[in-house]
């Protein structure tokens, strides 16, 4: 809530009717006043009408004092100055009931029918007053005087409190309802602030599942090999000294190609922490410029990592074949380019399929197969069963989140992903991603 709402509603601490302490005591005040001045003339009107004075002062104090409930029953009080206009008494209690009549939440007929009534009440008395007096001879003036002198009263006595009680009631209604609107748009920013979080939340969700995904291609891949080239190593060392030079070398090489792209990897995450800390130290009014910024820094920072594409698939393969795997790579179709998320996506998918063959199949016969179609491009990994004594012989371990891994990159191109074992007994990775 807006400080103008607590504020609004800290002050709801009047007694009985009023809003505030000191709506009170004015209102009682203002009855004081009123009582004393009806009271006042009511001495001439007990004279006048033949009635001992003493009631005449107590009906004045009594009628006066129905001005202490202007803000609870404004109606009522306007017909009470209305009704004791002719013993010309109440004008302070005439003057404020319309003040207050006007700036009531009420219907504008009902405003303006007691408005005209008091008007009308006001015109009389005095035209009738003004006539007496000078036909008593206390005033001199022509006949115009007598109507002049009535409208001009009442117009005094009615059209001014009434109209700056119009002015009054529209400007509270307009404060009140501004103090809604600033309460209503602060809500609605508290809920998109939330709803901001949350999106933030499955983000982060998001970018820790795709992180995970390419950690995983990334290591798995190149580490696998580097144990199957350890352990050819480890097994020709003595007996073939030239040999092992070259596995030494293979090591070497797919160990800095996995800390190249580690370190790609790296890059980009830094990227997107630094962006997510300026964005947690933003105010609510700039998360959602902060928020854009950040995305496209980090979206800038994964495009300028150059990731795998169709065109390594041959060193893929090949990468497999020098660690001892034996593998026959088909491609069918024209080759052509693709968008570059397609491209990486195959390219992850025939890789982790051929580390999957390092892991579970080492020495099985592989067929890696690759079809460009009209829409879509199709690859399948398939190997053969793996001898028996070869099946443990690299001993890697297995986390389980390649295939998943597979199915949630092909999935999210719209693409159909199949795996499962084959009748022979090997394995096989199907994929269809569509080409746009």
């Amino acid at each position: 809530m807006t400080t103008t709402g607590e504020d609004h509603e800290r002050a709801l601490t009047g007694p009985w009717w009023w809003v505030r302490r000191r709506g009170a005591v004015l209102d009682g005040g203002l009855a004081l006043v009123s009582a004393v001045e009806c009271a006042a003339e009511g001495i001439p009107f007990a004279r006048e009408a033949g009635i001992p004075v003493s009631v005449g002062i107590v009906f004045g104090l009594i009628a006066g004092s129905v001005l202490l409930v202007r803000r609870k029953w404004p109606i009522a009080v306007v017909l009470v100055a209305i009704a004791i206009t002719p013993a010309e008494m109440g004008f302070l209690m005439g003057v404020v009931g319309l003040y207050t009549l006007a700036a009531c939440e009420l219907p504008r007929r009902v405003i303006g029918s007691l408005s005209g009534m008091s008007l009308l009440g006001t015109a009389v008395v005095t035209f009738v007053r003004v006539r007496q007096d000078m036909a008593r001879g206390d005033l001199t003036l022509g006949d115009w005087f007598v109507p002049f002198a009535a409208v001009t009263t009442a117009l005094g006595l009615t059209a001014p409190p009434v109209l700056l009680g119009l002015y009054v009631g529209a400007r509270r209604r307009l404060m009140e309802s501004l103090r809604e609107r600033a309460d209503s748009l602060e809500r609605e920013l508290q809920l998109l602030a939330e709803r901001a979080e949350e999106r933030a939340e499955w983000a982060r969700n998001e970018e820790r599942t795709r992180i995970a995904r390419e950690m995983h291609d990334v290591v798995a891949h190149r580490v696998s090999l580097m144990v199957v080239h350890a352990a050819a190593l480890q097994a020709v060392a003595r007996k073939d000294p030239e040999k092992a030079v070259r596995n030494a070398a293979l090591v070497g090489d797919m160990g800095r190609q996995a800390l190249t792209e580690l370190r790609e990897m790296l890059g980009v995450l830094r990227a997107g922490e630094d962006a997510g800390r300026r964005v947690a130290s933003a105010s609510l009014a700039v998360v959602g410029e902060a928020a854009v910024a950040a995305a496209s820094r980090v979206a800038a920072a994964e495009g300028a990592a150059e990731g795998p594409c169709l065109s390594e698939l041959e060193e893929l393969v090949g990468q497999s074949a020098a660690a001892g795997m034996v593998v026959d790579l088909s491609v069918e179709g024209e080759v052509r380019s693709y968008a570059a998320e397609v491209e990486q996506t195959a390219y992850r998918v025939v890789q982790e399929a051929l580390t999957n063959v390092h892991k579970h199949a080492a020495g099985a016969k592989t067929h890696v197969r690759l079809a460009h179609r009209v829409s879509e491009i199709a690859m399948q990994v398939e190997n053969e069963p793996p001898p028996e004594p070869a099946s443990a012989s690299a001993g890697l371990p297995s986390g389980g989140n390649g295939l998943v891994g597979m199915r949630e990159r092909v999935l999210a191109l719209g693409g159909v992903f199949v795996s499962g074992p084959t009748e022979a007994g090997g394995f096989r990775v199907s994929a269809v991603i569509p080409a746009g």
